[in-house]
């Protein structure tokens, strides 16, 4: 929880508004629509990083399987034990754009047969233009696999500076309200409140950061993958309508 970390930090390296008042005890001590400004930055930070950490498992994975998957397609000659391989790599995307062009392959080679025996009319378009739209289809099923939750990390990246924000603004209104019901003038009497209203800042900048940073890298992470799979499909268009689809 990068909120709570942050806060901690400010408190071992000594940042105080008061020397007798900690970081926490501020924030324990903060009005309703602070701390209601906290706890949502805070589950912003807990949520963000749980996808952070699946979505790295996820995308880890699905490299790995891709770059498996291309050496025993590159390696075997037998495209029907190719196929039988791409079942167990399951996250591997390429495997699954693979699976979609084979078996449609094999219904568009099937239906000539049909044809040529006389066995009835096909509605088959033939050709390889069947299988490009398959693996296109499959690829654009596997983008979106790989993109999801990533929304939630573009919001909290654009969103919870500006949370943060109204927090201090809040607080600091507050903190020059009560100055103006005492009879004290001084820094002593304002400090208080407004460093319970920066806090709000810092909580939502420690979330926005690492959701920004990771945003980022899985975008970037997604966009070569998905041109792995726009490559093997080109790949295995030629293969296709070289030996199968003349």
């Amino acid at each position: 929880m990068p909120s709570f970390w942050f806060l901690q930090l400010l408190a071992q390296t000594g940042f105080t508004a008061n020397q007798q008042q900690g970081i926490l005890d501020l924030v324990r001590g903060s009005g309703p629509i602070v701390q209601g400004v906290l706890y949502t930055l805070i589950l912003f930070s807990v949520v963000s990083w749980g996808i952070i950490f699946y979505k790295y498992r996820q995308i880890r994975a699905a490299k790995g399987e891709s770059e498996r998957f291309r050496e025993i397609f590159w390696e075997s000659r037998n495209l029907a034990s190719i196929h039988d391989a791409s079942r167990e790599l399951k996250l591997g995307p390429v495997a699954q754009v693979f699976r979609a062009g084979y078996e449609e392959l094999l219904r568009i080679t099937h239906s000539k047969k049909e044809s040529a025996h006389g066995e009835g009319l096909t509605t088959e378009l033939g050709g390889v233009d069947n299988v490009a739209r398959a693996m296109k289809r499959a690829t654009s099923m596997e983008i979106t696999k790989l993109e999801k939750s990533l929304t939630f990390l573009a919001t909290t990246a654009s969103t919870t500076p500006f949370i943060g924000l109204f927090g201090t603004v809040w607080g600091i209104m507050n903190a020059f309200r009560g100055l103006s019901v005492t009879h004290s003038s001084s820094i002593q009497a304002v400090a208080p409140g407004i460093a319970e209203a920066l806090i709000a800042t810092a909580a939502g900048l420690a979330a926005a950061i690492p959701a920004l940073m990771a945003y980022n890298h899985f975008v970037q992470r997604i966009k070569v993958l998905t041109a792995d799979m726009d490559n093997f499909s080109h790949d295995f268009l030629n293969i296709a309508e070289r030996h199968f689809l003349k």
